[in-house]
């Protein structure tokens, strides 16, 4: 490679526009041809750059650079390289990552911290690392610094408009990422009380085909019938595994205390989750579901997610005559597999509804419970038991 090859001039003329030299080599005006073996052709041309300049100081020829003008500044100020790209995409992605994770809802509800909002924030990384390795100029500038300050910006202001977008317009729950552990793997959150016409929601989110929500299903039939007759429920067979189960998809409960809402997919297509209804039911999912079923919701206070509340193999002996027989009576082994989780979903709905352990016997709904022998002589004691535990 020649020295009278390269166009000096040019060289110079770019370097005052602000450009890098892998951008100047390429140019083909400058007439830079490394040779085969050289891999890195803006480092061997800002090389040679000095070294011509070595010569025409030692010969007493170097010429002053001409000055960029302002216009030229301004041009190079206002280039989107991929730094600047960089450092306008991270605080934007990293600020709503934070925030969909510290309240899935409503800031996580419609795309979520992980694993969508986190494979942005990685690319977005890259980019900016990417951008300032090729970059052959000064790794922190005024206008990367601007640029990072517009980012935060945003950053704040798109997760503002979403998360008050979901909040006032479409109801979404604000919701913590974590709560308080109870027993059972159930856990409290501090959130608002989810009710209808004044009577604390059960949460079902589950479907037919699922052999964990199909065992479930019999805990959770049984602690609603306490408050009030159950209607309209199937019973059948799992699609994956053969479980029994008790259809709760178009289940009513005759209650004055309590509200019952289900989603559940009876398509039983294996791996089929069923549709939420709205913000409130997507928020509590996305928030606290695991990404799997059954999951459970109490008043929107208490909830079980990211496991079974029966395990598949407690009930898959027993027909689904068995069960129903059993755990109707309060009898069997039967009964004796699902009765902790089922006191304690009745602890959760009575302390929603009201109750503590000095008033249980008070409450409209535990007549019920103590005029017949569905729950046996030691109903009160248990509910109580787990009504002191509660938070």
């Amino acid at each position: 490679m020649g020295i009278p090859m390269v166009d000096w001039d040019r060289v110079e003329e770019l370097r005052s526009k602000g450009w890098d030299w892998d951008r100047i080599a390429d140019d083909p005006k400058v007439g830079f041809h490394p040779e085969a073996s050289v891999t890195e052709p803006g480092r061997a041309l800002r090389g040679l750059y000095h070294r011509q300049r070595s010569r025409q100081r030692r010969r007493g020829e170097e010429k002053e650079a001409p000055a960029p003008s302002k216009q030229d500044r301004e041009k190079a100020e206002r280039k989107w390289t991929l730094p600047r790209i960089g450092f306008l995409l991270v605080p934007i992605f990293a600020i709503w990552f934070v925030l969909a994770e510290l309240y899935p809802s409503p800031i996580g509800v419609v795309v979520s911290a992980v694993p969508i909002l986190a494979l942005i924030l990685v690319a977005a990384a890259f980019i900016l690392l990417f951008g300032l390795f090729r970059s052959s100029g000064p790794r922190w500038k005024t206008t990367y610094r601007n640029t990072l300050v517009v980012g935060v910006v945003l950053g704040l202001v798109v997760t503002g408009v979403i998360g008050l977008t979901g909040y006032l317009f479409f109801n979404c729950p604000v919701l913590p990422a974590s709560g308080t552990a109870h027993p059972e793997g159930w856990m409290s959150v501090s959130a608002t009380p989810w009710q209808e016409s004044g009577k604390p929601v059960f949460y079902f989110y589950g479907a037919t085909w699922c052999p964990y929500c199909s065992a479930s299903s019999w805990a959770m039939w049984k602690a609603l019938q306490g408050f009030g007759p159950v209607s309209s429920v199937a019973f059948g067979y799992s699609a994956e595994d053969s479980i029994p189960y008790v259809d709760l998809s178009s289940a009513q409960v005759a209650s004055s205390t309590i509200a019952l809402v289900v989603n559940e997919d009876t398509s039983n297509v294996q791996g089929t989750f069923p549709s939420t209804s709205n913000c409130i039911e997507q928020g509590y999912v996305s928030a606290y579901s695991g990404s799997s079923i059954p999951f459970v919701v109490i008043n929107g206070q208490y909830v079980h997610g990211g496991s079974s509340l029966i395990l598949p193999n407690q009930v898959q002996s027993f027909t689904t005559s068995q069960l129903e027989t059993n755990i109707s009576s309060a009898s069997g082994q039967p009964w004796a597999v699902v009765q902790s989780q089922t006191w304690w979903m009745m602890a959760y709905l009575a302390k929603s509804a009201g109750a503590t352990p000095g008033n249980l016997a008070q409450q409209p709904y535990y007549s019920a419970w103590a005029n017949t022998n569905v729950w046996g002589s030691s109903t009160q004691s248990s509910v109580a038991g787990d009504l002191a535990q509660i938070s």
